[in-house]
Parts: structure tokens; C-alpha cells; sequence
């Protein structure tokens, strides 16, 4: 596996973040300082393995000591996990959930107490 390689391998995993987590940050160990507490810790072991792989590769004596194989696992992990999530909503999008959901029963109390007062002769 040569060096290029493996910094796509962390570029797409800190693409994953930034778009699913809205992790900030230039790379891989960035995004996981700003953003790496709301991974499980296995997905977070390996994403750090893997960002200390791609800052190992840059080094060509270095990137002989990269154990492909469990880089590949952890590509895998990470890949896994951060493609199952859905992107993150922000608290807008929350906020008018909620609000609409209120404007909603507000309006069905006032239909059925319209209909309870006709119903009774008031109105």
C-alpha cells in the first residue's frame, strides 16, 4: 500500500466526519480532537490508527512499519460505522419539529372544543 493510498484512506474518513459529525478541522487527527467523543471508542481507537498511519506515511522509513492489515481493518471500521449515521440535524431543524408539533395540538384542542361548544348549543 503506498503512501497516497493511505492519506485517501484519511481524507475519506475525515470527509465522513465532517459531513455526518460536522467535525472542524484540516485532516484526520483534527476532526477527531474537535469531534471524536461522539464515536464509539473502537471506531475512535481506529480512526486515531489510522490518522497516526497517514502521518507515518509521509515518512518513507515510516511507512514500512505500517501494518497494512490492520489498517485495512480499521479503514473498515470507521467506513462502517460513519456511513450507517445519519447526517446531523441542526437544532433548527429540531426546534421547528418541536414547534410544529405544538402548533398541531393547539390546533386539534381548538377544532374540538369548537365542535364541543356547538355541539351544546353555545356557538
Amino acid at each position: 500500500m503506498s503512501a497516497i493510498s493511505i492519506q485517501q484512506m484519511a481524507d475519506r474518513v475525515a470527509a465522513l466526519m465532517e459531513d455526518k459529525l460536522r467535525a472542524r478541522g484540516t485532516g484526520l487527527a483534527a476532526k477527531l480532537h474537535a469531534r471524536g467523543g461522539a464515536l464509539p471508542r473502537k471506531v475512535y481507537v481506529a480512526a486515531a490508527d489510522l490518522a497516526k498511519a497517514a502521518e507515518m506515511a509521509q515518512q518513507p522509513k515510516l511507512l514500512l512499519q505500517i501494518d497494512h492489515e490492520s489498517l485495512a481493518r480499521n479503514y473498515d471500521i470507521c467506513i462502517h460505522h460513519l456511513s450507517g449515521l445519519k447526517p446531523r440535524s441542526g437544532w433548527l431543524d429540531g426546534t421547528l419539529a418541536v414547534a410544529a408539533s405544538i402548533a398541531m395540538s393547539l390546533l386539534l384542542v381548538a377544532l374540538l372544543v369548537i365542535a364541543l361548544l356547538r355541539w351544546r348549543g353555545l356557538i
